[in-house]
């Protein structure tokens, strides 16, 4: 099953984690990512830490937990490629509008999908 196939059919919860510059870590709950194409995925997201710490460090891990299950999801290991603020396509791909954010800047950050691994184990290589 391809990527994108898997959370188009698979409900449950994702934490994006990112680190600065210095290394210190962040971790932030996300909704599943939009898929751009086979190996690029985007997130929204607002400035805030997670946005932050992109500017100095390209490189973030997506955790997804399935929902009922114990163990299973997937790890995406990413790096970051572009970035487009309030876009065209920014705003046709949002889920959800939330009342009086409009104001507020959002940003589609793209990544390219460098490794997919379980949410437990090393995967079919070890």
């Amino acid at each position: 099953m391809k990527l994108r196939e898997y959370f188009e059919s698979v409900k449950g919860r994702g934490v994006l984690a990112t680190a600065d510059g210095d290394g210190k870590v962040d971790a932030a709950i996300y909704a599943t990512p939009h898929f751009i194409d086979d190996e690029t995925i985007a997130f929204i997201m607002r400035d805030r830490l997670t946005h932050h710490n992109l500017q100095s460090n390209p490189h973030a891990a997506y955790l997804f937990m399935e929902a009922g299950q114990k163990f299973a999801g997937k790890r995406l290991f990413l790096t970051k490629t572009r970035e487009e603020q309030d876009s065209e396509l920014l705003y046709s791909l949002r889920r959800k509008a939330y009342a009086g954010d409009e104001k507020e800047p959002k940003f589609l950050v793209f990544f390219q999908v460098d490794k997919v691994l379980p949410l437990i184990g090393a995967g079919e290589n070890g």
